[in-house]
């Protein structure tokens, strides 16, 4: 089923670059609800694990981070579009 954004299949293929900048303490004050990162930063978050991970990596709440130059086959991004009927 598609999650609350209605995106399908988002799990388990590679990690997925996020926008948000990575903060090792950001997550002691964050908001409650779709917490947006720190404003700066010098590494970005990815989520949800990938091939080469174990299956309990392979969901949005598994993070990590890197340099957004960072690139290699287990790190993607999703190209997500809206279609209109």
């Amino acid at each position: 089923k598609p999650n609350a954004w209605g995106l399908c299949d988002l799990h388990g293929n590679v990690w997925e670059w996020c926008e948000d900048w990575y903060h090792k303490d950001y997550y002691k004050f964050l908001p409650a609800k779709d917490p947006k990162g720190p404003d700066f930063g010098t590494d970005r978050v990815y989520r949800g694990g990938s091939y080469h991970n174990y299956a309990i990596q392979a969901r949005c709440a598994f993070r990590h981070y890197g340099e957004p130059s960072k690139r290699n086959r287990y790190i993607g991004f999703r190209i997500a579009m809206t279609i209109v009927p």
